[in-house]
């Protein structure tokens, strides 16, 4: 089982400095894609027997914390990263606190602090335009200088090409806000998926005849807004087909982003269980309407679309 150490620089507990002989990839691995999976094989590759694959990885994002008002989209919650790099195979991950002590470091206490001391790492596996430390001041080449001084080694990855494109988070982003999921799904190695845990609503959809299992969005920001043909299901739980809003809902007069999902010819109490939907294709952006009887009269125009676009797409498994 993967083990997890939520904690900052310095303040390790005493079974992380057990990992003497990791192999560490470094990096945000916001959806953990396929560049991100590159780090960790590069990892596999350079590791001895008995050697843990560990991930040093960063909460929230530092571009969150040094401009919130310009924070990027999230391609995955914490829940979501931790599983996809437990999937991948990774031992050890820590998630490494963002905020001002670790931002005041400068690269080289970063490194002897974090990397050395903390994870004792004797490779670490880097992105070749990975920057850290103060002000962004150290790069691969400074990496390699504190290895040769501190006694590890040092691995560069170049960048993953799709179709002569660098392969990023970023772009990820750009791909799912442009609704080209499949585009999205090859750059990530998986189709993009969000999930939670259905929470209590005002049960209007129910009486509008469309009642909906309803859940927070945690990655926030969200990369997506408006209403999908989706397959979603109870995580462990055979795929169905729906269809969902992801919104603040005006139409209803609605403040808070929820992910709503209404399962086609299915009616259970999903309360408080976790929801996986996985997104096929965009129906329209969120609309304000005159009247409820107009809302209902589009929901049943969404309906009739999801239908059709996943009756032509195949059920995931």
């Amino acid at each position: 089982m993967m083990r997890v150490i939520r904690n900052t620089v310095g303040n390790i507990d005493p079974g992380g400095k057990a990992t003497r002989t990791s192999t560490v990839a470094v990096g945000n691995f916001d959806g953990v894609h396929r560049g991100h999976m590159a780090l960790i094989n590069r990892c596999k590759e350079k590791s001895a027997a008995g050697d843990s694959i560990a991930v040093v990885t960063f909460e929230p994002l530092p571009q969150t914390f040094f401009r919130p008002e310009l924070a990027p989209a999230r391609l995955s919650t914490v829940h979501q990263k931790l599983s996809f790099l437990e999937a991948a195979g990774v031992d050890l991950v820590w998630l490494m606190r963002f905020g001002k002590a670790l931002a005041s470091l400068t690269a080289r206490e970063f490194v002897e602090q974090a990397l050395v001391s903390d994870m004792g790492g004797k490779c670490i596996v880097i992105g070749e335009d990975f920057r850290f430390g103060r002000g962004r001041e150290g790069n691969a080449a400074m990496l390699r200088e504190f290895g040769a001084q501190m006694g590890f080694t040092v691995e560069t990855v170049a960048a993953v090409e799709c179709a002569g494109q660098r392969i990023s988070s970023s772009g990820i982003r750009e791909k799912l806000a442009a609704g080209d999921f499949e585009a999205a799904a090859e750059w990530l190695g998986r189709s993009f998926t969000m999930e939670g845990r259905v929470v209590r609503g005002a049960k209007l959809g129910r009486k509008l005849g469309y009642p909906t299992a309803n859940m927070r969005v945690r990655a926030r920001p969200s990369p997506l807004h408006g209403v999908f043909a989706v397959f979603a299901r109870q995580v462990g739980q055979p795929w169905l087909p729906a269809v969902s809003n992801l919104g603040r809902r005006p139409a209803v007069g609605g403040r808070e982003t929820l992910l709503e999902v209404h399962f086609f010819d299915f009616d259970k109490d999903l309360y408080g269980q976790r929801l996986e939907v996985q997104f096929v294709a965009k129906l329209r952006d969120e609309l304000d309407f005159e009247s409820l009887d107009d809302l209902i009269a589009q929901m049943k125009r969404d309906e009739a679309q999801a239908r059709s676009y996943l009756a032509q797409t195949t059920m995931p498994e």
